[in-house]
């Protein structure tokens, strides 16, 4: 293909009438993804087409739809592609726009029209396996791939969309994997498959190997959103800031509304330029060694000790989250205790009572007056919320393991969480509503 496109001039196919489909379609998008300025040719060449829309004939559209749509503008797509003369190619990219705008009945009719007029039959399955897997119905999808035999079965488009569609299905994940692997063993540059491939290893915890296939996959134009998105949380994470801005940018030149990317690239920004007082970060490090310290390591009477015990408090942190009213309504603890306490305290610099705030939070609710089926969502796994990458990320930086360990958090100390925006919490907010559920204080 390289060979085939280096004589290619992507402009005068644009402009000019003359042989524009399937193979033509895909020598733009080669060109381009071997050399990303070629873009602003494609621009230009579409601008120039869009002065001539008066003197356009119906082919002259569906050429403009086509381009519009490679640029993201399906809106426009959408328009000029129905001027068109209703063939296979304007069907087809009318069924993409109808994908994009998830507006997924109308691109299945699309995709059957476009089979009638004449377009493979194997790119219009795949086409409606995708819609399927997309509204929430890939089983039907999976029926669409299983019509197909033959040489399509091994082609990298074929093996990405039964990969993808068995990862929805979601009954054997290691499938999924193998098709992808399969698909890029076919294709090494396949888009989705390289981004099907990186989500899967991102779940598994495999984040430099996510991170070399999406570098892979953005290579690709177009460029898939949700490459972009993902790269670019990931460059956060390694603090790579002026990488993650170009991700979300690249979202924003081709869809300015984009709010996500908007809201991703405003937080970039906000880090890039965030100054880490590290003195500030030595004491926050010496402070936590220090309320993790055993309680039992200092000298206390055997009165004290019981008493403590009896409490669950055996570190100086849980002490700390208990005030003297709480212990001295203990069983056996006095006045002598308490004054054995303070002095202990008094040594690290700390007090009874300093983090009790943190401890009342923490008992928002009482577990036992749940009912069994509340308590057992509270015990609930917190990956039983399929939530996003950054939204994951940050309940792992935290330490929460289960839904009940999130609810007890309040959306302020979520935000807290290093990148971890707006955009996160409504999504988390929006999970937990499923189970009648809210974070504290909500």
């Amino acid at each position: 293909m390289v060979a085939q496109t280096l004589d290619f001039d992507l402009k005068q196919v644009v402009l000019y009438n003359g042989p524009f489909g399937p193979p033509e379609i895909e020598k733009i998008t080669a060109v381009i993804s071997r050399d990303f300025t070629q873009f602003e040719m494609l621009k230009e060449a579409v601008a120039e087409l869009e002065t001539k829309e008066e003197e356009s004939s119906p082919a002259t559209y569906v050429r403009l739809g086509v381009c519009l749509f490679l640029m993201g503008r399906f809106s426009d797509a959408n328009t000029a592609l129905k001027k068109g003369d209703g063939g296979a190619v304007a069907n087809f990219y009318l069924a993409k726009t109808h994908f994009v705008n998830k507006e997924y009945n109308e691109a299945l009719e699309k995709y059957n029209r476009s089979q009638t007029a004449g377009c493979s039959v194997n790119s219009c399955a795949l086409g409606r396996a995708e819609v399927y897997r997309y509204c929430g119905q890939p089983e039907k999808g999976l029926v669409e791939l299983d019509k197909l035999s033959g040489a399509v079965e091994q082609t990298a488009d074929y093996l990405y969309e039964r990969g993808a569609t068995v990862s929805a299905i979601g009954t054997n994940p290691d499938e999924a994997i193998a098709l992808y692997e399969r698909a890029i063993a076919a294709d090494k540059n396949h888009p989705g498959a390289l981004f099907g491939l990186a989500l899967e290893s991102e779940r598994r915890g495999f984040d430099q190997d996510a991170l070399e296939l999406y570098k892979r996959a953005v290579t690709h134009f177009p460029t898939h959103v949700g490459v972009l998105i993902n790269l670019g949380i990931l460059y956060e994470d390694l603090e790579m800031y002026d990488s993650a801005i170009l991700c979300y940018q690249r979202v924003l030149d081709a869809f300015p509304n984009h709010s996500q990317a908007r809201l991703f690239l405003k937080d970039a920004r906000a880090s890039s330029e965030m100054y880490i007082d590290e003195d500030a970060q030595r004491k926050h490090d010496r402070m936590s060694q220090i309320l993790n310290q055993p309680v039992f390591d200092f000298e206390l009477s055997v009165r004290s000790r019981n008493c403590l015990k009896n409490m669950g408090i055996t570190t100086l942190g849980d002490l700390c989250r208990h005030t003297e009213q709480e212990l001295l309504s203990s069983k056996n603890f006095g006045e002598t205790s308490l004054i054995e306490i303070r002095k202990m305290l008094d040594l690290k610099g700390l007090r009874l009572g300093q983090f009790a705030v943190d401890k009342h939070a923490s008992e928002s609710f009482e577990v036992d007056a749940l009912s069994p089926d509340e308590q057992a969502v509270l015990l609930r796994p917190i990956v039983d919320l399929n939530l996003s990458v950054r939204a994951r990320k940050c309940m792992t930086r935290l330490g929460i393991q289960t839904i009940g360990e999130l609810v007890l958090r309040s959306a302020d100390a979520l935000l807290e969480c290093k990148n971890f925006g707006v955009t996160s919490l409504k999504e988390i907010s929006e999970k937990l509503s499923v189970f009648n559920l809210k974070l504290r204080g909500e």
